[in-house]
């Protein structure tokens, strides 16, 4: 009966592979589940050899973006359950590092402590950790590493099962990176990339808004607006220059400030003039950054990075895609915090112009009236309700607002 599981098994990760490498992931996930369903039936066969009957056992899986360690719970010869945990920026660790580092972690203050826990190579404090969680549990824990058998099977198992799951939850973003570095000839995959964008009508209220990709997602908690300081009238790549500027500046004042570690890409979204205006300012602070345009089709659809000799780097279907939502993100970012000031300057202009009218009735009004169009269409009465504003002053504020 094994051997059969195992073959169906083999033949569906032959077809999850296949339909991965043609892109279609939704099949491959549906496979994938299979394997897993499958998995589990072996499991609950294989358990019962297993003389231990409080078993945890430890899979772990890593590529350049995360690790995942799968941990599969066994108790009274039965297979109860299994948990998967991620984990990222362990990529310095050895994987003996991380699975000592996760042990202690998981399972020190942990009410249920197995006495045996199953991993795939020794760790070096293995005695300590033995020793505390003994003392912990009140019973004898040990921490295994089996050579051979179906102790080794169920070890390698979980390991399989924590492959699967991090390729199912980091398969998209990872080719994409790496598809990146590739492209763009670069040492490593491009974990932090940000991206800029300009926005003015006419030269007013000059911003910009900053987005970031982080390891392969974009992260808008980590957007950022920018207003243009230092030009004055319709002049993008210095606005473009003056903005990345400043960016870099921040990490390199504050590291572990709110604009954290320095990126390993910027698209700007923009011409070539952009993309020099970006590359001065990235030489004139002395930073190790590569600037590439991202530029549209006739439909106003992303469809490449451009260099700053004009050479289009072609993309797969998914990057693109990836870039696209970059690309409106940054620029729905810039976009609102523009609308944001033009509303704000338009607030300002017509009701502080009024004699008597200061911060806090500017404040009251808009929050009672909820616009400067409907305080104009307001009647006397209703004006004179808000604190501190009487007829005369109500008088002014509908002659103001004519």
């Amino acid at each position: 009966m094994i051997g059969k599981i195992d073959k169906v098994k083999k033949e569906l990760e032959q077809e999850m592979e296949l339909a991965s490498s043609k892109q279609k992931y939704e099949e491959a996930a549906i496979i994938r589940d299979k394997i897993i369903a499958i998995e589990n039936i072996s499991a609950k066969q294989k358990v019962s050899n297993l003389s231990n009957n409080d078993i945890d056992v430890i899979g772990i899986s890593r590529n350049d973006l995360y690790v995942c360690i799968e941990v599969f719970f066994v108790r009274s010869s039965k297979m109860i359950g299994r948990e998967h945990f991620f984990f990222q920026e362990l990529k310095d660790l050895s994987t003996e590092e991380i699975i000592s580092g996760f042990i202690k972690q998981y399972y020190v203050g942990n009410n249920n402590v197995p006495s045996k826990i199953m991993i795939e190579e020794e760790i070096e404090d293995e005695e300590i950790i033995e020793k505390i969680l003994s003392e912990q549990a009140n019973k004898k824990v040990e921490i295994k590493s089996p050579k051979r058998g179906e102790k080794l099977r169920f070890v390698e198992m979980a390991k399989n099962n924590a492959k699967v799951t991090l390729e199912n939850n980091t398969k998209d973003k990872y080719e994409i990176l790496k598809e990146f570095k590739e492209k763009l000839n670069l040492n490593k995959l491009p974990m932090r990339i940000e991206t800029f964008d300009i926005s003015n009508i006419s030269g007013t209220n000059m911003v910009a808004g900053m987005c970031v990709l982080l390891e392969g997602k974009i992260n808008k908690s980590l957007s950022r607006r920018f207003k243009i300081k230092t030009v004055f009238g319709q002049d993008d790549p210095r606005c473009m220059k003056e903005v990345i500027s400043r960016r870099i500046k921040h990490s390199l004042e504050n590291q572990d400030g709110a604009f954290g570690a320095l990126p390993d890409l910027i698209f700007v979204d923009g011409g070539i003039t952009q993309i020099k205006a970006a590359k001065e300012a990235i030489k004139e602070n002395n930073v190790p950054i590569l600037v590439y345009g991202m530029v549209k089709n006739d439909k106003h659809r992303t469809k490449a990075l451009i260099d700053e000799e004009r050479n289009e780097i072609p993309l797969s279907e998914n990057a693109i895609n990836l870039l696209t939502r970059f690309q409106d993100t940054v620029h729905d970012t810039a976009i609102e915090y523009h609308r944001k000031l033009r509303n704000k300057e338009m607030t300002k202009s017509k009701l502080d112009e009024i004699d008597g009218i200061g911060p806090r009735k500017r404040e009251l009004l808009l929050k009672e009236f909820g616009s400067i169009s409907k305080i104009k269409n307001a009647e006397i009465e209703e004006l004179t309700k808000i604190k501190g504003i009487n007829q005369e002053l109500a008088i002014k504020i509908k002659k103001g607002l004519e």
